[in-house]
C-alpha cells in the first residue's frame, strides 16, 4: 500500500535532519487532515525549536502523553502511528519537491474553504473583498531556502548589485531627478503631501503627461474627480492651452493637437474612475489584469488620486477601526500592488488642519495616519504661500527619501502654471534663495530680496 504524503513528511521530520530544517518553517499544523497527525507534527516542531535537535519516536510518544487535551482514542492512534514509523532514505530533492507541492495544495484547499465561508457570510472579521488576497497568498506558498545575504561570502553578488543599472522612470524636473538619483524605481510607493487646492492632482497630472511623452504606459486611477476632469487637466498640459479655454477650441484644432501628441509617443494613458472610498488594491489588480486581456496594456507607472479615499481590502466597510491602522493598511496594500505589478505607484495625501497653509510642513502633518510615511519610499510636501503664488512658484520639501540623502536639496522651488496644469524648473537663482536646503548658499547685499522673503517664512 502506498504511503501517504503526510506520513512521508512526518517520518522525515523525525529521521532526516537536513529535510527537517529546510521544511519546518513552511509547514503548518492545519495542513494535516487527521487530528492525531497534527498533534504529532506539533510535538516534533516544539521539540526541534526548543532543543535544536530531532526527537526520537519515544520522545514524541512521551510528549504526547503529557498533553491534557487528548482523548484516549486519539492517544492510541498516535501510539499506533508513531510505533510503525521507520527510516527509509529517499532523494532529498524529491522529498523537498513533494513536500512543497503538498503544502501548496493544502494551502489552496484551506483558502478555498475559508473563501466559501466568507462568501456565505460566516466570517465576522473578513469581507468578500479579502477573498482574492487569501487565494493569492495560498498560491504563493513555496519553500524559500534563502536565509539571507552572507556578507563575507556573497560579496560578488553584492558588487554586481552595486553596478546594476536600475530601471527608473525619470522626471522632466531637474531637482526631482536629483533627489531620486534619476527617477522613480519600480516596486515603490511615492507620496505627495499637500493641503486642499495646493496642487496634488496638478502634480500627478503633470507627471502623468511627462511619462506619456516618454513613451510610457500610464494608468491614472481617480477616486475624486471624473475621468473627463482628469483628462481635461492633462489636455491643458499636453496641448499647451489654458484649461478654461479647452472647451472653446474648434473640434478640428482639438483633433489636430491630439493627433500631434499621438505622433510624439508610443505610450498609452488610461484614466479610470472609481466612486470615492469604494475601491481598493484588489479592484486595481483586477483592472490591470482586465486591461492586459482586453487592450494588451500593461502600465509602466500607476497614479492613484488619492490614497486617503481608497478602501482597504483587509477591513470591511463600516468596521470599527482606528484611522492609523486603516490608512496604514491602504498604504501597505498599494505598496504590495506596486511590487506585484513591478511599477512605481504615485499617490497623494492631505495635510492635517495644522499643516494646512503652513510654510513648513512636517511628517507629523500627515492627516489621519503616521503609518503612511512609515510605508512610503518617497514622501514630499508641496507648499504654497501667498508670496510663492505671486512669484508663480510652489515649494517642495523632502520628508522621507529611501533613494538619496534627504538633507541634500531638502527644499527647492518649482515654477507652476496652474492655467496649463504644468510644473517647470526655475532658474538656479531661485533655489539659492532657499534657506537650509542642503545647497551652497551665497548671498550678497545687492540681491537679497528673495532671501529676505524666504527667511520670513521661518523655515
Amino acid at each position: 500500500m502506498m504511503e501517504k504524503v503526510e506520513t512521508t513528511v512526518i517520518k522525515n521530520l523525525i529521521f532526516n535532519e537536513d529535510f527537517s530544517r529546510k521544511v519546518l518553517p513552511f509547514i503548518r499544523g492545519e495542513y494535516f487532515d487527521n487530528y492525531h497527525e497534527k498533534v504529532i507534527f506539533e510535538e516534533i516542531a516544539k521539540f526541534i525549536v526548543k532543543y535544536n535537535s530531532l526527537p526520537s519516536k519515544e520522545v514524541v510518544l512521551i510528549e504526547s502523553e503529557k498533553r491534557t487535551d487528548l482523548s484516549d482514542d486519539v492517544f492510541k492512534k498516535i501510539c499506533e502511528y508513531v510505533t510503525v514509523l521507520e527510516d527509509s532514505p529517499n532523494d532529498n530533492q524529491w522529498l523537498l519537491d513533494t513536500a512543497e507541492k503538498w503544502c501548496r495544495d493544502r494551502a489552496i484547499y484551506l483558502a478555498l474553504v475559508e473563501s466559501i465561508s466568507i462568501a456565505d457570510g460566516n466570517s465576522e472579521k473578513k469581507s468578500r473583498d479579502a477573498i482574492p488576497s487569501i487565494l493569492s497568498d495560498a498560491l504563493a506558498v513555496s519553500f524559500d531556502n534563502n536565509v539571507g545575504h552572507d556578507y563575507l561570502h556573497d560579496y560578488e553578488e553584492r558588487y554586481d548589485f552595486y553596478h546594476q543599472t536600475e530601471d527608473k522612470i525619470p522626471f522632466d524636473l531637474e531637482f526631482f531627478n536629483k533627489i531620486t538619483k534619476g527617477g522613480l524605481p519600480n516596486k515603490t510607493l511615492n507620496i505627495a503631501l499637500a493641503g486642499t487646492g495646493v496642487g496634488k492632482s496638478l502634480f500627478m497630472c503633470h507627471l502623468a503627461s511627462s511619462c506619456l511623452l516618454q513613451g510610457k504606459n500610464v494608468l491614472y486611477i481617480t477616486l475624486e474627480m471624473a475621468e473627463e476632469k482628469i483628462a481635461e487637466r492633462i489636455d491643458a498640459n499636453l496641448l499647451n492651452v489654458n484649461i478654461q479655454e479647452i472647451a472653446n477650441l474648434p473640434k478640428a484644432m482639438f483633433e489636430t493637437k491630439v493627433n500631434n501628441i499621438s505622433k510624439k509617443t508610443q505610450g498609452t494613458l488610461i484614466i479610470k474612475e472609481y466612486p470615492t472610498a469604494s475601491a481598493h488594491s484588489g479592484h486595481f489588480k483586477s483592472l490591470i489584469n482586465e486591461l492586459a486581456l482586453k487592450k494588451s496594456f500593461r502600465p509602466d507607472i500607476i497614479f492613484i488620486d488619492y490614497l486617503n479615499i481608497c478602501a482597504s481590502s483587509r477591513y470591511k466597510s463600516g468596521m470599527s477601526v482606528n484611522s492609523y491602522s486603516y490608512i496604514k493598511a491602504i498604504a501597505e496594500e498599494l505598496r504590495g500592488l506596486a511590487v506585484e505589478a513591478n511599477v512605481p505607484i504615485v499617490s497623494a495625501t492631505q495635510t492635517t488642519r495644522s499643516g494646512y497653509g503652513s510654510s513648513d510642513v512636517e511628517l507629523t502633518d500627515t492627516s489621519e495616519s503616521f503609518g503612511l510615511p512609515a510605508t512610503a519610499d518617497l514622501m514630499f510636501a508641496l507648499i504654497s504661500t501667498e508670496e510663492l503664488e505671486n512669484l508663480g512658484q510652489i515649494m517642495v520639501k523632502q520628508l522621507k527619501n529611501r533613494y538619496n540623502d534627504p538633507t541634500m536639496n531638502k527644499r527647492f522651488v518649482l515654477g507652476i502654471d496652474r492655467a496649463k496644469m504644468r510644473l517647470y524648473d526655475c532658474e538656479q537663482s531661485a533655489q539659492n534663495d532657499i534657506l537650509d536646503s542642503g545647497q551652497e548658499e551665497e548671498y550678497n547685499n545687492q540681491d537679497d530680496k528673495f532671501a529676505k522673503k524666504f527667511a520670513a517664512l521661518k523655515f
